[in-house]
C-alpha cells in the first residue's frame, strides 16, 4: 500500500485542543440546559475479518486497541437532547504487519435519555460523523533529496446509533458501559468491513440546572 511511504507522525497534543471546545460548550449549554453530562471514557473496536479470500492483499478488521474518549450531552425536560463525543486510538496500530496508523472517531447525536431505576437511566442516540485514519511512515526520514510528502490521511463519512446504562455511583458522579455501532462510507477502501463496533465505559458529571 503506497500511502506509507509519505505519511507524518500525528502527535497526541492536538487530541488536547479538543478539551478547550468541550470546555466552552459546557460552559455555554449550562445557562439553559435541565442536564448536562461531561464524561471521559475507553473502549475497544470490534469488526469483522475475511477469512476465505485467498488474495496476496487482503485488507485489515478494523478492530482492538484501546480508545480513550471525550464526550459530552444535553438534555431537556422532554428527555430528549444532544450530545457529541470523539474517540482515538491510544497505541498505533499495525497495518498488515507494515505500517503504523490511528482511527479517529468523532459523531453528533440526537439523544433521547430517560430514568429507568433510581440512580439508573437509559440512554439511545443516533447521529452522524467522520472518521479520519492517519497513516505513518514506517521509516524515520524521507529518503528523497527534494523532499516528500509527510502525511495522507484518509476520511469518511459515518452514521452512528448507540446507547448506554447511566448508573449514579456517588453524588453527581456516574459511570455508564455503552456501546456504539458506526456505519462508515467506503471504510473497505481501508478496511475489511463498513460496520465497526465500539465497546466501552465512560466514567462523567451531570451537571443540574433549573
Amino acid at each position: 500500500m503506497k500511502r506509507g511511504l509519505y505519511l507524518r507522525k500525528f502527535a497526541l497534543p492536538k487530541f488536547a485542543l479538543l478539551m478547550p471546545v468541550c470546555a466552552f460548550l459546557v460552559f455555554t449549554a449550562l445557562a439553559h440546559a435541565q442536564q448536562f453530562d461531561v464524561a471521559v471514557g475507553g473502549g475497544t473496536l470490534v469488526s469483522t475479518k475475511n477469512t476465505t479470500a485467498s488474495q496476496t492483499y487482503l485488507a485489515p478488521p478494523e478492530k482492538g486497541g484501546t480508545y480513550p474518549s471525550v464526550s459530552i450531552d444535553r438534555i431537556f425536560k422532554n428527555h430528549f437532547g444532544y450530545s457529541a463525543e470523539v474517540a482515538v486510538r491510544y497505541h498505533y496500530a499495525i497495518y498488515n504487519n507494515y505500517q503504523q496508523f490511528r482511527p479517529i472517531l468523532y459523531d453528533f447525536n440526537a439523544v433521547y435519555a430517560r430514568p429507568v431505576a433510581k440512580k439508573t437511566s437509559a440512554q439511545v442516540m443516533a447521529g452522524i460523523g467522520g472518521e479520519r485514519v492517519q497513516f505513518y511512515s514506517p521509516y524515520g526520514n524521507c529518503p528523497y533529496a527534494s523532499g516528500c510528502m509527510t502525511h495522507l490521511d484518509s476520511n469518511h463519512f459515518l452514521m452512528h446509533i448507540g446507547g448506554g446504562v447511566q448508573y449514579s455511583v456517588w453524588r453527581k458522579f456516574f459511570v455508564r458501559p455503552e456501546a456504539h455501532l458506526y456505519r462508515i462510507v467506503n471504510n473497505t477502501v481501508d478496511f475489511h468491513s463498513d460496520n465497526v463496533f465500539r465497546v466501552g465505559v465512560s466514567i462523567g458529571y451531570t451537571f443540574h440546572t433549573d
